[in-house]
């Protein structure tokens, strides 16, 4: 248990805390929830970077690491993206629906496709990728952006809207394709292992 990994799960205990601020804000609409929810987001946001730098810099990188670290992430992103698809009325903005199937379809296919892989090689090999990273930050940023009610703001409610819609546009796109890299990388590892080799039945030969 590295420091590292402690760090990654206080993110995670910290996404329940999340949720009920959340929902508190939409029920109460007191201020004081919806700001808490913020605290608790950009906080674990923020671990995210800290927990992989201090494993790249002090050498703490393990198996258990490699498991509990993008599993805070998608807990955190998707708790906060469903969270947020629904309609909350005047309390809080709503992401469309397709960014909401874009985002969770992209991880049921990579958990899909992990267990395949496990099943048929014995060991998942992910390489992390710029673009799945970007999607992160991109998805983090959409969030936060409702969170903080910009989609109304800045001054111009007509440019709140036009930057929610480009950052969930970016989010998107990004999602998508990182999601057809990891596809990528899974066929790959499936096609270099010996069980996907065609050989015949045994009741053939």
């Amino acid at each position: 248990m590295t420091t590292a990994n402690k760090i990654t799960i206080l993110r995670i205990l910290l996404i329940p805390f999340f949720v009920v601020e959340v929902l508190y804000y939409v029920k109460s609409g007191n201020e004081a929830h919806r700001l808490a929810a913020i605290l608790c987001f950009a906080v674990a946001a923020i671990l995210d970077g800290v927990d992989g730098y201090i494993a790249r810099h002090y050498n703490q990188w393990s198996e258990l690491g490699t498991i509990l670290d993008p599993l805070a992430d998608k807990l955190l992103l998707v708790s906060g993206v469903v969270l947020l698809s629904f309609d909350h009325g005047a309390r809080l903005g709503q992401f469309p629906f397709w960014l909401t199937g874009t985002i969770i379809g992209r991880d049921l296919l990579i958990l899909i496709g992990m267990a395949v892989i496990h099943l048929t090689v014995g060991k998942v090999k992910v390489r992390p990728r710029l673009l799945g990273k970007c999607a992160t930050v991109l998805q983090m940023i959409c969030i936060l952006w409702i969170l903080l009610k910009w989609d109304d703001g800045l001054g111009d409610p007509a440019q709140g809207k036009y930057w929610i819609v480009v950052w969930t546009v970016m989010a998107a796109v990004c999602t998508g394709f990182s999601g057809l890299l990891y596809v990528w990388d899974g066929v790959r590892q499936l096609s270099a292992s010996p069980s996907s080799v065609a050989s015949e039945p045994p009741g053939k030969r």
